[in-house]
């Protein structure tokens, strides 16, 4: 890939490796995302899908290979990217101890934002949490941290979402407002999230990756391919 196609591309991996005690978690993946791109990652526990998220989200270096996150060099440049991306774990990446509306400021004013007062209650509103913006999220059920952390993600607009089993602990309302966030995901943004759900990971993007022991081992495009052929070829893949 050029240099150009490199800066065009939100994410740009080759050959990335992530090894934990001598075990490759990671092992020789290549992974580019195109603008206006949105791509699933499936399959068993131990794939290493977590682990390959929280490189292109930046929180972890790969021990080997080349990547690209928007246009920048990682893991030199990964302050560059940061600005550019939102990115919900397992974790909601929130202080317990803080309220709703406090967590958001906090968040608001890491990443720059003019409006943020404004835009806090915007995204309050969006998730359904205006009414407990003043309430510490200690007293948040799973499901509300988790819209919290929708929250999180939005705030700063990304041009890439980062999804790590989104919909963990979302009841249906919430279910719905992660299906609207993946709908809305313009032309010049993109999108990878990784789930166990195969349904979801055929509504939701536009190519399924199949990870097994740390490699990529099938592509499905679900333009052309059903969600049934998408299970019978998760389930060959990976036995």
């Amino acid at each position: 890939m050029s240099n150009d196609q490199q800066r065009a591309a939100l994410i740009d991996g080759h050959g990335l490796v992530r090894a934990f005690g001598g075990r490759r978690a990671v092992n020789d993946v290549d992974i580019a995302v195109q603008r206006g791109q949105k791509i699933a990652i499936v399959g068993p526990n131990g794939a290493g899908k977590s682990t390959l998220m929280r490189m292109l989200a930046t929180l972890m270096r790969p021990d080997a290979g080349s990547l690209h996150i928007l246009g920048a060099h990682m893991p030199t440049q990964a302050m560059c990217a940061r600005a550019g991306i939102g990115y919900l774990g397992h974790d909601p990446m929130v202080y317990l101890d803080l309220t709703a509306q406090q967590n958001l400021e906090l968040f608001a004013d890491l990443y720059g934002i003019d409006d943020a007062q404004d835009r806090v209650v915007e995204v309050l509103s969006l998730v359904g949490l205006l009414a407990r913006s003043h309430d510490c999220v200690r007293t948040f059920s799973r499901g509300m941290a988790q819209r919290l952390g929708l929250a999180r993600l939005m705030l700063h607009r990304p041009r890439l979402l980062l999804l790590d089993e989104p919909s963990t602990g979302l009841d249906r309302s919430g279910l719905a407002l992660l299906d609207g966030l993946v709908g809305g995901i313009g032309a010049d943004e993109g999108m990878v999230m990784v789930t166990h759900e195969i349904d979801r990971a055929h509504a939701s993007a536009d190519e399924v990756l199949i990870m097994r022991a740390g490699r990529i081992v099938g592509q499905v495009s679900t333009q052309t391919h059903s969600v049934g052929d998408l299970t019978a070829v998760h389930e060959e893949l990976t036995r």
